[in-house]
């Protein structure tokens, strides 16, 4: 025992004990914790970036989903009908009998709006729509059938804040008179909002008829595009993959071949739809705006993706499982197909998804091979609507944007809700199946 310790006095760590923090350590430390403070502040600012970008979509285009209706019954008579048929403008006939309708109702209902003005609250497309149900349902002639009409796009617009008196004094499309009648059909129940399904199974419409213009045709396009892209590019993209990776000598060749694949992958989209425009359609001869075309140019687009993600599932299986496959007696190819490929379907089928995802999104290749094309008939069933003229939900967003009616930025706003819920599906989607065919080993 030393004089120190008899005496009570608190032993002090040497300048250098690891239990006293010098000035480099604390230096470190606090190193560390700006570090920290760095990442939060940046993942912080990249989801108060997303949170303000969804707001703004969703602000902008959920009034895509709802749209101003009148409501009232309208009889139809055969003599009418067939007077119509056979007048020069059966637009104009059609429209006299829904004006002769909605003045009958408007008087029953007591308002005191007029029905020529009342009548010029409908959509363009209202004629279209009384003669295409008059020649479908002639058995209903006769009889009072109740319709719903969707009201213009500049009423709509006074609705939800587009449109207002003042600046009805200045558009020639609409007046400070047809919106005190919406007003007041409003307030008599005639002129109601509702759910805008037709947003969702329309085709696209002209520039003045904005109410009409839907989504019908364009989804239908990326739905085919998408199974075009899903039947060619998985089945080459993983049997690629497996031949590279587990038989494929290695030599100059197939270091090559990988170089390109992963050069490949970075290519810009644009690039993809110039060669689909040389090869299928000038040199093979397949029709513009065609989803097949569409699907080949995504196909040869997407296919790096799911080689490069297939090959990564392939090399995350260890060796053992190949080796004690191989010991038990079983060939090469029964340890893929068997052992190795069931063991690493979880991350292909998510590097499929992703590249659908990807796909889906594309805009740039999809013009150069005259998607953008205005259309209005709905594709035929699979095969031949392959070859029919479509739309993609991306290329029809880029369409509204380039038109001068603010309805139209509402719609395209609308489309990217639809298009997000669609990539969410799909991601959700690889999680499950990930999930799903997961194993440990």
């Amino acid at each position: 025992m030393t004089d120190a310790t008899a005496s009570g006095a608190p032993a002090t760590a040497p300048a250098n004990s690891l239990m006293a923090p010098d000035a480099r350590t604390a230096r470190r430390n606090a190193a560390e914790k700006r570090f920290r403070a760095y990442g939060l502040g940046a993942i912080a600012v990249a989801f108060g970036a997303l949170v303000v970008l969804l707001l703004s979509i969703l602000s902008n285009g959920l009034g895509a989903f709802t749209q101003a209706k009148l409501s009232f019954p309208v009889t139809l008579q055969a003599e009418q009908v067939a007077e119509a048929e056979g007048a020069l403008l059966k637009t104009s006939a059609y429209k006299a009998m829904l004006q002769e309708a909605l003045a009958a109702y408007l008087a029953e209902q007591g308002t005191d709006v007029d029905a020529e003005v009342a009548i010029s609250l409908l959509s363009d497309e209202a004629a279209a729509t009384l003669r295409e149900f008059a020649l479908a349902n002639a058995d209903r002639y006769g009889e009072p059938v109740p319709f719903t009409i969707l009201a213009n796009g500049r009423i709509d617009g006074f609705f939800k804040g587009r449109v207002t008196y003042e600046s009805a004094e200045l558009d020639r499309n609409v007046s400070p008179e047809q919106l005190r009648a919406a007003e007041s059909l409003r307030d008599a129940g005639v002129l109601t909002a509702g759910f805008n399904w037709s947003f969702i199974t329309a085709p696209d419409a002209s520039d003045n008829r904005v109410e009409a213009a839907g989504l019908g045709v364009a989804m239908l396009g990326s739905l085919y595009m998408m199974l075009v892209v899903l039947v060619l590019a998985l089945p080459i993209g993983v049997a690629a993959s497996i031949y590279l990776e587990e038989f494929a000598p290695q030599n100059r060749l197939t270091d090559l071949i990988e170089v390109n694949i992963s050069n490949l992958a970075a290519v810009p989209s644009i690039v993809f739809g110039i060669l689909g425009l040389a090869i299928f359609i000038n040199w093979a001869g397949l029709p513009q705006s065609a989803p097949i075309v569409g699907g080949l140019v995504l196909t040869l687009m997407t296919l790096p993706t799911i080689i490069i993600a297939t090959r990564a599932a392939l090399k995350a299986v260890p060796p053992s499982i190949r080796d004690a496959a191989l010991g038990l007696g079983a060939s090469k190819m029964q340890s893929v197909f068997h052992h190795v490929l069931p063991l690493a379907m979880p991350g292909i089928l998510t590097g499929t998804i992703i590249g659908l995802a990807q796909a889906l999104g594309e805009t740039a290749p999809l013009l150069l091979i005259g998607m953008v094309a205005f259309v209005r008939e709905y594709p035929d069933a699979p095969p031949e609507g392959l070859f029919d003229p479509a739309s993609a939900l991306p290329v029809q967003i880029y369409n509204w944007t380039q038109r001068a009616d603010p309805g139209f930025f509402e719609r395209a706003s609308g489309a990217i809700i639809v298009l997000l819920l669609f990539l969410l599906v799909m991601n959700l989607t690889a999680i499950f199946l990930r999930r799903r065919f997961e194993r440990r080993w």
